[in-house]
């Protein structure tokens, strides 16, 4: 297991992030571990068909086959499988295939069919064999949410029947919930399995740690990261999520555990940090105060018979003050190293006590837009969840004190009546507290860059900067509103001009920056591993759940270092991840990408993420910055939410991977807050990321992102003039940045943007440019492309056709001859613009993807480059979804 001072791998790495992050949530008469030569009944139909991810730009990360569970368990040689079951599976799935949506964009079902359980099978199955293991899987994703209905949050009828007969003649069961995100568990009153596990969506190695978990060669030491509730009627969301237009987070900063164990505990399953080990622990705690931090000296022994590891979590309860404050909230935790049975360990956990301080948004006591630390006690709880936490320390502030003053900023412009906690009797109840709205004071978008003057093409190269031979200033001088313009527009989705099958590409896009020395790098999805083409083998991680549950910010860095080795030799700059929203409803799609219900732990995550990624010179891009908690109409909605809200939960992920992390780019997200699409929000881009926390690198928009001139107006994606103007550096994406720069120059001729405004962009794309891989390399080469930057058919003549395009079907392409061949797809589809759809292109042996998003079934043009050889016939193949209408292929030279 990690932590024994071996150098593992990546993919042992991954196997002891599973079993890491595994949480082990009953497990009667110590079931599990197995013993060996256990007789064991698989049931489910997930045994086949693991969830080895979510869905959409989070997911599908193209690698060669995964192992199933069924296949994991059968190379265990410690357990004995029910093989009459194993075959009834077997067949029944050949049957009933997998769903997967027809490939359609966000079209794949929560659930899949289940084979039906009949009394005579779980009879005979409980005869031949000691244990059961049923495996129920789960998966939503990006523009997909889950829902509190059957197949989704809860589970099928047939599940329900498979469980109550599973039950009904075992003694022995186990329960495996292969999911993104935690579901309705009510099925454990009812049915009474002896151990229950989240497996959640592991990633490559998912199956063959989960079979080892079982069989006790692995061990789980995972904790929640969400709450586990009783009945999803009593989450504080309820009102809200899934709702469109203006969504009003009126929970206020009571999100998740905050809430529940405020005002709510009844309503608790499992509470948040909660999960069992295979052995037991026993802790001690003191606490000192020196120096304006808080020591807990915790101490540890495992008193059971297996290895495990404990970890330990510190909450702190604010005084009862005019503002609010939860009963609970996470101030740090840590991960003990791997005990054996008699071992001890001693973890110190220190804080600054200015963690600990509340954002005063309205100047309740005072101090308005400032965090402060509130007149009285402040109790210290220490455990291995947040209910079991004892208080362990008591400090006290004498008076109330500024611990941070920053300024009004993101404000919601209308009035807005939010929960909060009061104290009745010695128990917190439900108050509520009124927030006046005010328009956003937006007017100047003031920058402190002073334009450049024109200097026109002086022969100095991006080379020249970075030899230092020039500044980068002169060098930005040179370029002209048409080049600066198309300098902040990226291109993709599988860019010929970056490594196959990227989700992006920026820089050097058109010839007259190519022709200045500007290269073009590279940026790819996402959060569970590189999605890039199939022909290269990268790694899938498990998912954001399942890491963040590891509560182990070592093991998260280790693992993505290795990804960060991929990032290099793949030549992709930045992965597209991780993702800091917050885990604000259990139903939220994209929520397994995502870390848990909690800023801080979310924040370490993430910042560890990085700090790994940045070991190989590559980057990460943190996202959706902010409030990307709900998939539903994502680029339609404008959330309304309090400024406190804003900085203690929903920035506060992002803050601390900023601060903490390394080699942090920026993903705004689709949605507007406070009346302005995120890609547009001055507020955000500069005074919060830029003046408060200090970030100087790349800000860019998520793919096809609207953006808005004025507070509560409707987003467009052709503003990217206010785009620019609220320092968003660089829209994504473009099939060419030169057609898509030209509302920039609009934003110019009038005057809604200024060129100094257009050229600080620039400037920080062009110092990051600098300090990438891509332009080590490219420097190395003598500045030239790696792939070509242009592909023009103008001067080509048609050669070949296919027309009536059908996929999975070979054509043969009549060219002999060696020249570059251009291929031009027409392709259309009726989907929606934000919606991804990817075609498959094999000629002889060189594949190529295209990714187009949708056309509202418009027809559009894609034109890709290629070599082939002049002396054979060629053949050519496309795959796509049957969302996808290929209508003909030209051949040109």
């Amino acid at each position: 297991m990690f932590g024994c001072g071996v150098v593992l791998n990546i993919l042992d790495l991954c196997k002891a992030a599973v079993a890491e992050g595994t949480v082990l949530l009953k497990n009667d008469d110590n079931l599990l571990p197995l013993s060996k030569g256990v007789r064991l009944a698989v049931f489910g139909r997930m045994q086949t068909n693991y969830y080895r991810c979510g869905t959409g730009s989070g997911g599908g990360v193209r690698i060669k086959e995964i192992p199933c569970i069924l296949n994991s368990l059968k190379a265990n040689s410690d357990l004995v499988l029910d093989e009459d079951l194993v075959n009834l599976y077997t067949e029944w799935v050949k049957e009933n295939p997998f769903d997967d949506g027809g490939g359609v964009w966000a079209g794949e079902p929560w659930h899949q069919k289940e084979m039906p359980i009949s009394d005579e099978v779980a009879q005979k199955s409980a005869i031949n064999n000691d244990v059961a293991l049923v495996i129920i899987g789960r998966t939503a994703g990006e523009d997909h949410d889950n829902a509190d209905v059957e197949g989704s949050y809860r589970l099928t009828q047939t599940e329900e029947d498979m469980l109550l007969k599973v039950c009904n003649y075992f003694k022995k069961v186990i329960v495996a919930l292969n999911t993104g995100n935690v579901i309705d568990l009510s099925f454990i009153d009812k049915y009474n399995p002896q151990s229950v596990l989240y497996i959640w969506q592991g990633g490559m190695e998912g199956a063959n740690a989960f079979a080892e978990i079982l069989s006790g060669r692995m061990y789980p030491s995972g904790k929640l990261s969400d709450t586990q509730l009783c009945n999803l009627n009593r989450h504080p969301t309820n009102n809200s999520f899934g709702n469109t237009g203006k969504i009003i987070y009126d929970d206020d900063i009571y999100v998740g555990y905050r809430y529940f164990e405020t005002f709510a505990k009844e309503s608790v399953r499992y509470p948040f940090g909660f999960g069992l080990s295979y052995t037991e622990f026993d802790t001690s705690y003191s606490a000192e105060f020196s120096g304006e931090y808080i020591t807990i000296n915790a101490g540890i022994k495992n008193v059971g018979d297996f290895c495990g590891k404990e970890v330990i979590q510190v909450y702190f309860e604010a005084p009862v003050s005019d503002m609010g404050c939860p009963s609970r909230q996470l101030v740090e935790f840590a991960k003990s190293k791997e005990l054996a049975p008699g071992d001890c360990e001693e973890l110190n956990i220190r804080f600054p006590i200015s963690r600990m301080a509340s954002f005063d948004d309205t100047g309740i006591t005072g101090n308005k837009s400032a965090y402060v630390l509130l007149k009285g006690d402040y109790r210290i709880y220490a455990g291995t969840d947040v209910r079991s936490a004892k208080c362990i320390f008591t400090y006290n502030v004498p008076s109330t004190k500024v611990t941070e003053q920053l300024s009004s900023a993101m404000a919601p412009y209308i009035d807005l009546e939010v929960i909060k906690a009061e104290k009745k009797n010695d128990d917190y109840v439900i108050g509520y507290r009124s927030v006046k709205g005010q328009a956003a004071d937006n007017e100047s978008f003031k920058t402190d860059f002073k334009e450049l003057a024109f200097s026109g093409d002086k022969n100095i190269k991006l080379s020249d900067v970075f030899e230092k031979k020039h500044s980068l200033d002169e060098f930005i001088a040179q370029l002209n509103d048409i080049e600066l313009a198309a300098l902040v527009c990226g291109e993709g989705i599988c860019s010929p001009k970056v490594t196959e099958g990227a989700a992006g590409a920026m820089g050097g896009q058109t010839e007259s920056l190519s022709n200045y020395g500007i290269p073009v790098c590279c940026v790819a999805d996402g959060p569970s591993g590189i999605k890039i083409s199939k022909k290269y083998e990268t790694t899938l991680t498990p998912n954001g759940t399942m890491l963040a549950c590891t509560w182990n910010t070592k093991i998260v860095e280790e693992l993505f270092r290795g990804i960060g080795g991929e990032l290099k030799k793949y030549e992709v700059d930045s992965l597209l991840g991780p993702g800091l929203n917050i885990h604000r409803s259990p139903l939220c799609g994209r929520n397994f990408e995502y870390f848990s219900e909690d800023p801080y732990l979310s924040g370490k995550m993430g910042a560890y993420i990085t700090i790994g990624i940045t070991e190989h010179g590559t980057y990460s891009t943190i996202k959706h910055l902010c409030c990307n908690n709900q998939e539903k109409r994502r680029s339609d909605y404008d959330v309304a939410v309090t400024e406190r809200a804003l900085r203690e939960i929903y920035l506060k992920p992002f803050e601390i991977a900023v601060k903490e992390g390394k080699n942090v780019l920026i993903m705004t997200s689709y949605n507007s807050v406070n009346g302005f699409w995120s890609a547009s929000n001055y507020d955000l881009t500069k005074k919060i990321l830029r003046d408060d926390w200090g970030f100087k690198n790349i800000v860019m928009t998520d793919w096809w992102a609207k953006c808005n001139a004025n507070q509560g107006d409707w987003g467009s994606t052709n503003r990217l003039d206010v785009m620019v103007r609220s320092q968003n550096d660089l829209y994504m994406v473009s099939p060419d940045s030169l057609v898509k720069s030209s509302s920039v120059l609009n934003g110019l001729e009038k005057a809604t943007i200024t060129r100094a405004q257009l050229q600080l962009s620039c400037k920080r794309v062009l110092e990051w440019i600098l300090k990438t891989n891509t332009f080590k390399e490219y420097y190395k080469r003598g500045c030239t492309p790696k792939y070509p930057i242009s592909v023009s058919t103008n001067n080509m003549t048609e050669v070949d056709s296919i027309i009536n395009i059908e996929s999975d079907k070979e054509y043969i392409i009549d060219i002999k001859s060696n020249k570059d061949a251009a291929f031009v797809f027409k392709i259309s589809n009726d989907l929606d613009s934000l919606a991804q759809e990817t075609i498959a292109v094999k000629v002889d042996n060189s594949e190529f993807l295209i990714t187009v998003n949708g056309t509202n079934g418009a027809e559009i043009e894609v034109t890709r480059l290629l070599r082939i050889d002049w002396w054979k016939e060629h053949k050519i193949t496309l795959s796509y979804s049957n969302a996808v209408s290929v209508k003909e292929i030209l051949m040109k030279q």
